[in-house]
């Protein structure tokens, strides 16, 4: 079973769709939205099994993507 989790992405300023676009080839999410608040979008993906949670997220998103200023990423446990 992979690990769900949510990652908040706040981008440099005229830099959101681009990061979104780079996310969408890029093919690792389930689900892509943009936000209001603090942060500008907010994706959802499965880690795969035996995969490091923060080494996937760094590796494939934050550190592969300009434009990307901070995360936050959520993790999920249970499902209700």
């Amino acid at each position: 079973m992979s690990t769900c989790v949510f990652v908040q992405l706040r981008c440099r300023p005229g830099t959101t769709y681009q990061v979104a676009e780079a996310i969408v080839q890029r093919e690792i999410h389930s689900e892509l939205y943009s936000t209001s608040g603090d942060f500008d979008l907010m994706l959802k993906l499965y880690i795969p099994n035996g995969e490091d949670v923060g080494k996937f997220i760094n590796e494939q998103l934050v550190a592969g993507i300009d434009g990307i200023e901070r995360s936050l990423t959520t993790l999920t446990f249970k499902a209700f």
